[in-house]
């Protein structure tokens, strides 16, 4: 079946992991890139004594396996995911020897008995790693050696320009290094003798040296709590704030041996009540296995002599996305957008997942208005835009202000929207845009909230005309599609370009039977009002003095909530002018 890009689509991969299951939902562009919309996961760890008692998949886990699908069948069913979700099942279940009976029964019992799931070679989830790293970090064109740390099994790939050289899959994982070895300095070392017999019969070491590689890159939860724990200065003697000041907002996703070997000292130090409530604070679930994980990789380093490992956000999951839509569509490059990489680089770098998941949302709602603007200009045969004349990528800026709009609250949320603007401009984390791209992402990201800017305010002064006013376009783009993502309990259906060519409708639907989070109020019809309409007045206002045409907003309180923009208001006919007239105040 090929896939219909023309549009959106939100597409879903599941991956049954020995320590956890994850649900990724992605939205799925036109131009060959893909977006996480939302991800879930749920700790059924699988791979629970599978070394130390059996090879069989326990009673408790399969139940934890089937309430989590269960769980993700539901998310599925609600967001109404349009294509096939792909399900892959990695270590645990591929060494099990109960591997028929379980897949029979979470089939069965989770409401997925239609889909197919898929149980991984060591060598088909090491590619899907390597298709992962390739949607996050710029390392096409770089000999690429790609290690993921899972709860059962670690996965060593070596790839370049999207082909894969040589993989393979060491049955050394975080949680089964666990279950064999308890904590102790006796115990530690016998665990390294055991990582290192298992890794030089294994064959690896030979292969890295005759292949070599350029970089190293790891993925996975393990990798990521250990950078997470470098950044912030886990080993170190910590007073007063780990937030990193201004210098350190260049600092990319990666740690060096050095740092490695600090983690690690500090775990394998325990002892005080102190240590175990820090140490669980900084890795929380992943706490109980982050010293036989952290072991691993420092064992790794050591024999395949890596010295700094890049550090990637994506993994499995995102790379049998990018499968999924290499296998739909003809035209889709498994090469990655540079630019739009280290936009969500940066974007997940400061964000957490829930900020992450709203600027996500609001890039799709900025997407439609744009899209929608120059729907309504082609259709009516002029430029309602004047001397303006929007194109692909002034909408690749629009998405990456809204993606970049909320990281200032890293720092705090007091003036957050400037210390966005400071971490745009002055990070160097965007790659291939230019001086006067990055400036311009930044300001948009600065004036998202607050006063609208002026045209001789800050930067903004010396940029040349056209990009001015396109600014101001964009700005108020951006500015509607965070408040409508601000009001909970709606969803947006869309943008439609009215019939009579003159305006467009953003059309809601309220949610009903949903709960807010604790502390969070519902808005009601009048509180959306007074969010939108503050911001759809500048969206008027810059069009009135520039084209003398009167505007009009107006709400619609009934079923659906409508926010309508009327553009051109003097070319509606008379007997329009008139029945809009009685719908206005």
């Amino acid at each position: 079946m090929e896939m219909d890009l023309s549009n959106p689509k939100f597409l879903a991969a599941i991956d049954m992991g020995s320590n956890s299951f994850k649900l990724l939902i992605v939205r799925a562009e036109s131009n060959r890139k893909f977006l996480v919309i939302d991800h879930f996961k749920e700790p059924v760890v699988l791979g629970r004594g599978m070394i130390s008692n059996s090879s069989s998949i326990s009673p408790e886990s399969i139940t934890k396996a089937t309430l989590a699908l269960k769980k993700f069948n539901q998310i599925l069913q609600k967001n109404h995911i349009i294509y096939q979700t792909q399900i892959v099942a990695t270590s645990a279940v591929r060494e099990a020897v109960n591997k028929s009976e379980f897949l029979y029964k979470i089939k069965e019992k989770s409401g997925f008995i239609d889909d197919e799931i898929r149980v991984l070679s060591g060598v088909e989830e090491a590619r899907f790693v390597y298709m992962g790293i390739l949607q996050f970090l710029p390392v096409y064109d770089k000999t690429t050696l790609a290690i993921d740390i899972g709860g059962g099994s670690t996965e060593f790939v070596i790839g370049k320009s999207g082909k894969v050289f040589f993989s393979i899959s060491s049955k050394l994982g975080h949680v089964s290094l666990t279950d064999e070895f308890v904590k102790g300095e006796k115990m530690i070392v016998n665990m390294r003798n055991y990582i290192r017999s298992v890794i030089y019969e294994s064959g690896l070491v030979e292969k890295v040296k005759e292949i070599g590689f350029d970089i190293a890159v790891g993925s996975s939860g393990t990798i990521k709590s250990i950078e997470k724990a470098v950044s912030l200065r886990y080993g170190c003697d910590l007073s007063g704030s780990v937030v990193p000041n201004g210098g350190e907002f260049s600092r990319d996703w990666k740690f060096n041996k050095e740092e490695l070997v600090g983690v690690v000292e500090k775990l394998c130090e325990g002892g005080d009540d102190d240590e175990e409530i820090r140490r669980n604070g900084f890795f929380k679930r992943r706490s109980e296995f982050i010293l036989a994980g952290a072991v691993l990789l420092l064992e790794i380093f050591e024999i395949l002599g890596i010295k700094e490992l890049e550090v990637s956000e994506y993994a499995l999951g995102e790379g049998v996305i990018a499968e999924t839509l290499a296998s739909c569509c003809e035209d889709y490059d498994i090469k990655a957008n540079a630019r739009w990489l280290s936009v969500t680089k940066l974007a997940t770098r400061f964000n957490t997942d829930k900020r992450m998941k709203l600027a996500s949302l609001s890039v799709g709602i900025a997407k439609e208005m744009f899209k929608g603007l120059r729907k309504s200009d082609e259709l009516a045969n002029h430029q309602f835009l004047d001397t303006v004349s929007l194109d692909e990528k002034d909408l690749e800026y629009l998405e990456a202000a809204c993606l970049l709009h909320n990281i200032g609250l890293f720092i705090g949320k007091k003036g957050y929207h400037k210390h966005s603007h400071r971490i745009i401009k002055n990070g160097e984390q965007l790659h291939g845009y230019s001086t006067e791209e990055v400036e311009l992402i930044a300001l948009l990201a600065r004036h998202h909230r607050k006063k609208f800017p002026k045209s001789t305010q800050g930067s903004l002064e010396g940029f040349p005309k056209e990009l001015k006013e396109k600014f101001k376009v964009l700005c108020a783009i951006l500015r509607i599609s965070i408040a409508v993502q601000h009001c909970k309990l709606t969803t947006f259906h869309g943008l439609e370009t009215s019939n009579c060519q003159e305006g467009f409708e953003l059309v809601f639907n309220e949610k009903s039977g949903q709960s807010l989070p604790p502390g969070e109020v519902k808005l009601s019809a009048e509180n959306v009002e007074a969010e939108l309409k503050s911001e759809l007045n500048y969206f008027q206002e810059f069009h009135r003095a520039r084209k003398n045409h009167q505007h009009y907003v107006h709400i619609l309180r009934n079923k659906y909530l409508y926010c309508v923009v009327l553009l051109n208001f003097e070319s509606l006919s008379s007997e329009a002018n008139k029945q809009v007239q009685n719908l206005l105040y």
